[in-house]
Parts: structure tokens; sequence; C-alpha cells
């Protein structure tokens, strides 16, 4: 008996499913995961390939133990200086918007101390208001608008601002907010960070572990090549994308299918001037080297289908 319960032991062991837990936040900029968890692209293509014991689980953000783990580029950075980790795949190609109320702003020399600025000051926002003031007032005073910034995550930052009702004349943001603010006529757009490159930003990406890439390279593919399949659904069927987010978040799908369709966002899994943000880090001083593309993401994203090889 003692046997056939040691052997079941090792049957149960060697055919459980193996877990993979991918982190997911619901900002529009990572729709493609949502595409993936609410049609198991990962775990449809994952059969075809001939890996059929697993089990993908989709995880909030804030929670630990993810393989996979979503987030925007700077966070990202910051992560990579100090630990080993690589980024896997972007997630969006888009944009960081400053709208401001108050008509005498035209540029970023024009905020006096009368002025709020809302963005999180741990996100992407921050660090590209700090880009455009390095170009405006030199990389010596980069932080210079810093003492203006009210933190607030970009929900409570639209309500605030556009509310006419609190302290808050501007918003750092990304879509739909930006695109929504800018609905507003007494509501003007003081920069775009496609000024700064018009091929635009990878601003949210997903990475992983050295460990977790090195021991399931296979899964890794899976992934890249389902997101891009995820990215094409979206590109193809707004609509139908708009209703999955709003599913997920609560928005409003007429909104979103407007935002989609505006080209505002874009989805690929290809990186687009990571490196922008981190030869910025460096040169203030938040991370300890300059590096390049290819030692920020895995080899997998530049010899996969997502490349077009």
């Amino acid at each position: 008996m003692k046997k056939i319960a040691l052997y079941m032991v090792f049957f149960i062991a060697f055919t459980e499913a193996r877990e993979f837990r991918i982190s997911k936040q619901h900002s529009l900029s990572y729709l493609p995961l949502i595409v993936l968890e609410e049609q198991k692209i990962v775990e449809k293509n994952a059969k075809k390939a001939g890996l059929k014991d697993i089990k993908v689980s989709w995880v909030d953000a804030n929670e630990n133990g993810a393989d996979l783990i979503s987030s925007d580029t700077a966070s990202f950075l910051r992560l990579w200086d100090k630990t080993e980790v690589k980024a896997v795949a972007s997630l969006d190609r888009s944009h960081i918007v400053l709208n401001s109320s108050n008509p005498r702003v035209k540029r970023l020399r024009d905020f006096t101390d009368k002025d709020k600025i809302a963005l999180s000051k741990a996100s992407l926002s921050a660090l590209v208001l700090q880009i455009v003031a390095s170009k405006e007032f030199g990389i010596e005073n980069y932080d210079k608008l810093d003492r203006l910034s009210v933190d607030l995550n970009n929900f409570d930052a639209f309500t605030a601002f556009t509310s006419n009702k609190s302290e808050i004349t501007a918003h750092v943001t990304t879509e739909p907010f930006a695109f929504i603010e800018q609905k507003n006529r007494n509501i003007h757009q003081v920069f775009n960070s496609n000024d700064l490159a018009q091929s635009g930003f990878s601003l949210h990406l997903i990475f992983a572990s050295e460990k977790f890439y090195n021991e399931n390279q296979e899964f890794i593919t899976i992934f890249i090549n389902s997101l891009q399949e995820a990215n094409s659904w979206i590109k193809n069927n707004k609509k139908e994308a708009a209703k999955l987010y709003v599913k997920a978040v609560k928005e409003s799908a007429d909104l979103i299918e407007k935002t989609l369709n505006s080209r505002s966002v874009h989805y690929d899994a290809i990186p687009v001037n990571v490196t922008f943000f981190s030869d910025f880090l460096h040169d203030t001083g938040v991370i300890g080297s300059k590096p390049k593309l290819e030692e920020l993401f895995f080899d997998e994203i530049f010899r996969s289908k997502a490349c077009g090889i």
C-alpha cells in the first residue's frame, strides 16, 4: 500500500498542470493583456505548440509571485538597474500629454507657483515631465517643476482636474484621460511626448526574471506570439476590443472605441525608444549605467514572429 501511495504522489506531481502567473493592470495601455485573458489566446497557442499541461493565472499587479510582470517603462528600468530582470515585450506605443486649464500656460516656463500639476510621481508621466523640463530649462534643472507636482493616480487626477473645484490646473496623463480632457473647451494641450520622438514610445511593458526566462523559453515564445495575435485582433476589431475593456474596467465603450480609433494608442510587442528613458535616468544619476536595447530585453523578442522573422 505504501508503494501504491508513493506512486500516486509522483503521478499527481508529474500530471499536475504547470502554472504561469501573469500580472495585469487596468489602464488602456494594458488592453492586450485583457484580450489574452478573455480569449485564452496563450492557452490556445500553448496547446498548438504541444505545451498542453499548463495553467495561466492572471493576478493583480500588487500581488506577489507573478512570473511575468506588467509595469510602466520607468518602473521597470529602475528595477532592471538593481535586479536580474529583463523585459519580454512592449505592450503599447503611445504618448503622454500635459493638459492645462490655465489659458496663460503655453509652455513649461509659463507655469507659476499658483499652478498645480497632477501626476503619479512614481510613474512614467513624472519622468516625461522631467525630460521636457530638461529640454526647456537645461538638464541641470530637469526637476524644476517637481515643486508644483501633486501626487495623484490618473483617475483621481482626472477627477480633480476636470471638476473646477480643486487647486489642480494641469494634468500629465495618458489615454483615454488625455482624449477626454481635450474635449473640454477650457482645457488645452501644453506638450505631447510625441514631440520628443515622432515614432512614439513603449510606455508599458512586461518583464520577467532571468531565471524564469532561462527555464521557460518555450513559453516565452508562445507568450510573445500570443501578444502580437492580441494586438492584431485589437487593430482589426476596435469596437469589440472596446467592449472587452469596458467589461473589465467599467468605462464607456463608445469613448474607448473613439480613443482606439484616434490612433493615439498603438499596440505592439516590439520596443520603441525605450533607451530614450534609460539614457535620461542615467544622465540624472537615477540608474548606474546606460544600457543598449539588447541589454534591457531578452533575445526572444528580436527572434520571434513579432519581428516578422
